[in-house]
């Protein structure tokens, strides 16, 4: 166990664990509030950046828990770090969670997991008292997570906060290279829903989580379309030509396995709660207000 100093336990003491594209937006609106922030990361070299904007950052990897450095007690713990690349556990969230002495529990924590959770749903609409059932290992270890959150929240007393992301795009995260290559795409016909949500409006639904948050939240911009069109969108942003698309039984065989567990399910996340509940109000609600602020 890693020893944490006693900093006041105010919200506005911000601890983000895993600080990478969405962890630095999400700081970024945080300071604007005037919160201090910190946040951990595995690379020294991110560390530096971090501490150029303004975060008070330690490298350390959750994969050695033993080895990591003294980190503040926070009020507000983000944890964006993912789970372990194998298996169906998330040992790196347990351990974390293990090391924060009782004294200084948060006073809430908000978990980044991921519509995945669901399962291939037939492309139905999806609410979050919706059934989970994750088809995919990757899958599985977030809702293990998810689990092992609200196993924790019951004898911490922390309200836990859990956020069922669709696929992010926004400006460095567009398939660009995947396009110019002409790596091709599931012909529409046979394509499944996938839902999206811009990086800027998810790092706000996570200010907005903690702030007003409880329970769980789909995030997703409430406009689904199909990995297709999402491509050929994105080509005709940066003109270039739409990808070839090939049917099913061709994209097993030419697609790689991650690209195929995506596509072979099908899904439409219901975002009222999100919306209501917090008080999120999208600037980029479709794709295309999304795309033309990200080229």
């Amino acid at each position: 166990m890693w020893p944490i100093s006693a900093w006041s336990k105010t919200l506005e003491t911000v601890l983000i664990i895993g600080c990478g594209d969405i962890g630095r937006r999400v700081a970024t609106l945080c300071r604007r509030q005037g919160w201090r922030v910190n946040a951990l990361t595995r690379q020294t070299v991110t560390a530096t950046q971090l501490a150029a904007q303004g975060l008070t950052a330690y490298v350390g990897d959750l994969d050695q828990p033993d080895k990591l450095p003294a980190l503040p007690a926070a009020g507000l713990i983000f944890y964006f770090a993912p789970p372990p690349p194998q298996g169906v556990d998330d040992s790196r969230l347990r351990a974390f969670l293990n090391a924060i002495p009782r004294h200084d529990y948060p006073r809430k924590i908000v978990y980044i997991s991921t519509s995945g959770v669901y399962g291939d749903c037939q492309g139905a609409w999806v609410r979050e008292d919706s059934p989970v059932n994750p088809g995919t290992d990757r899958a599985r270890r977030r809702l293990a997570a998810e689990n092992l959150l609200r196993d924790w929240q019951q004898h911490a007393g922390t309200p836990v906060v859990i956020l069922r992301v669709g696929g992010i795009y926004g400006r460095g995260r567009l398939p660009v290279e995947r396009l110019r290559q002409g790596t091709p795409v599931l012909r529409e016909q046979d394509c499944g829903y996938t839902n999206r949500i811009h990086a800027d409006d998810l790092a706000a639904v996570c200010v907005a989580a903690a702030m007003r948050g409880h329970g769980i939240y789909n995030v997703s911009d409430g406009h689904p379309s199909t990995m297709t069109d999402y491509f050929n969108k994105v080509a005709d942003i940066y003109d270039l030509p739409h990808p070839p698309q090939i049917s099913f039984d061709q994209a097993q065989t030419l697609l790689s396995p991650e690209m195929m567990s995506y596509l072979a399910e099908s899904r439409r996340l219901d975002n009222h709660r999100m919306l209501n509940d917090l008080g999120v109000k999208l600037r980029y609600p479709t794709l295309k207000e999304g795309l033309a602020s990200s080229a």
